[in-house]
């Protein structure tokens, strides 16, 4: 009997057609090239809308994007540039005065232990608007009109000018040398006394006055045609 071996054949690897793999190839090269395309159609695009700015390519760019001319005029503009001014000095009090200090003892008359100083002092008080303190809500416009409500006016600084303060008189006891502090003291109460003097003739109003017509004359210059400030 004879036996017949059977000797299977390895399976060759599938071929793939050239046909088909240069097909693959074009159709890469295309979505390649499309993509490419894109990225290079939209930088153009940005470009031209950024930089189309003037005459018929605004107007073009606009319609394209649905940007519109818009003009701010809304309040904060106002407040910031009256802002900028911070504190407006609008009125200095120059003041003369002559202010005694005395130095006495409980116990012994002044011509033994006591210390007399006359002052003659002359400072200024200035006051005026701190307009860093100007809220939006302060400040109103309709169309051209504007109304602006200041803060409260104050002082800024009450000095004494050295130059012009001295001593008109020290008189001080047999057995007391003079007090080198009793000076100081009356220049520091002279000080308070010359801004009580400039507060009770009414400084603060006189501020608020001249403030308010400086503000009106630099808004009539921004253009408004009604101004109001109170």
């Amino acid at each position: 009997m004879i036996c017949r071996s059977l000797i299977k054949a390895p399976m060759s690897a599938p071929t793939l057609h050239p046909v088909t793999t240069s097909r693959k190839s074009s159709v890469g090269k295309v979505l390649l090239a499309l993509l490419l395309g894109l990225i290079v159609g939209v930088g153009a695009f940005v470009l031209f809308v950024r930089h189309a700015t003037k005459g018929a390519w605004n107007e073009f760019a606009a319609k394209i994007t649905g940007r519109s001319l818009a003009i701010d005029t809304s309040l904060p503009t106002v407040v910031t540039k009256i802002q900028r001014l911070q504190r407006l000095e609008t009125v200095v009090y120059n003041m003369d005065k002559v202010v005694e200090g005395t130095r006495e003892n409980a116990y012994l008359p002044n011509f033994i232990a006591g210390d007399r100083l006359l002052l003659v002092v002359h400072g200024q008080t200035v006051a005026g608007i701190d307009l860093s303190h100007l809220q939006p809500s302060d400040v109103q416009i309709h169309d051209r009109d504007i109304h602006v409500h200041l803060p409260q006016p104050e002082v800024f600084a009450t000095t004494l000018d050295n130059s012009k303060t001295r001593v008109y008189s020290r008189e001080t006891g047999l057995f007391v040398a003079a007090d080198p502090n009793l000076e100081t003291e009356v220049r520091a109460k002279a000080q308070q006394d010359l801004q009580q003097s400039a507060l009770a003739d009414g400084i603060l109003d006189t501020a608020r006055k001249n403030a308010s017509a400086t503000l009106t004359t630099m808004l009539l210059g921004l253009g408004f045609e009604q101004v109001q400030v109170d």
